[in-house]
């Protein structure tokens, strides 16, 4: 019998089904990680993990060299991360899981970057490790025997913009731009991270963490393709492009949108973090238009 494909979510008692059955293969990716302790992702995957999953670090293994220009997060080169993760165990068709304990904040640049490379078979653990405990799943700390795989990029199926494209198309009446950080940061009330406070002018706000219900999980896609819908008026999803401080939780708005049925958004992996690197580059600030 065929095996289910994942794509978008994959639910704990799914995931807990798949690893219980003999000639299943699964990959499971720990994506945890602080913006504020970068060591501190790695720390709580050597204490305990989901059985099975190995630890992918947003600085090292999922973004690209930084120049001091291109953000704080810019995306590794794709032959590069396509080695790295055949080196972790992936071929072409294998089920990949990713998941963290931030409400998928992290977890969803795995899934983007994997469809980027052409890798439809990811999927995003809905609740994350806290869904996981709450069902009573178990966790260890072994670190798993690892197989290198032979997966080689393809087409891409998440598609990107640098910031030139974003200049060139930032003015076009089509074109919307979403942000997908805190409200008081895009309002530019409160920014700690970056040096310039703001926005890209015309850009909306959805900030990533709308995308979930109270428990942690997604919201129905119904919900999500409502609510995003007002936000993005007419425009058109493959018209939408996607921004965050780094190009990271930008991400969780993309998957909220592939949930929804609302295909073909943009990342503008530079984001603010790069916007902002070039003094030139025009700033708003105030409540969204």
């Amino acid at each position: 019998m065929p095996q289910h494909r994942y794509t978008t979510l994959i639910s704990t008692e799914n995931l807990a089904t798949r690893l219980a059955t003999p000639g299943v293969t699964t990959l499971i990716f720990d994506c945890r990680f602080d913006l504020a302790d970068t060591s501190a992702g790695a720390a709580a995957y050597d204490a305990a993990h989901i059985p099975g999953a190995q630890y992918l670090d947003i600085d090292r293994d999922l973004s690209g060299p930084k120049t001091g220009t291109n953000g704080r997060h810019p995306l590794p080169e794709r032959d590069t991360l396509a080695r790295r993760l055949a080196q972790r165990g992936l071929s072409r068709g294998v089920q990949v899981v990713a998941y963290d304990a931030q409400g998928g904040m992290f977890a969803a640049r795995l899934w983007w970057l994997l469809r980027w490379l052409g890798h439809e078979e990811v999927a995003l653990l809905d609740g994350g490790l806290q869904a996981w405990q709450a069902a009573g799943q178990p966790l260890d700390n072994a670190i798993p025997a690892i197989t290198p795989g032979t997966f080689t990029p393809s087409q891409p199926l998440s598609i990107s913009i640098d910031v030139y494209g974003v200049q060139q198309q930032m003015n076009a009446t089509a074109c919307r731009m979403l942000d997908a950080r805190a409200p008081d940061r895009y309002r530019g009330e409160n920014e700690t991270i970056d040096p310039v406070a703001g926005h890209i002018p015309g850009a909306r706000h959805r900030f990533f963490k709308d995308n979930l219900a109270t428990d942690g999980r997604f919201k129905p896609a119904h919900t999500l393709r409502d609510e995003l819908c007002a936000v993005l008026g007419d425009t058109a999803p493959e018209r939408t492009i996607l921004y965050c401080g780094s190009g990271v939780t930008a991400c969780h708005n993309a998957l909220a949108m592939e949930i929804a049925g609302l295909h073909g958004a943009v990342l503008y992996a530079g984001s603010w973090s790069e916007w902002v690197a070039d003094p030139a580059r025009p700033v708003a600030t105030g409540a969204q238009p």
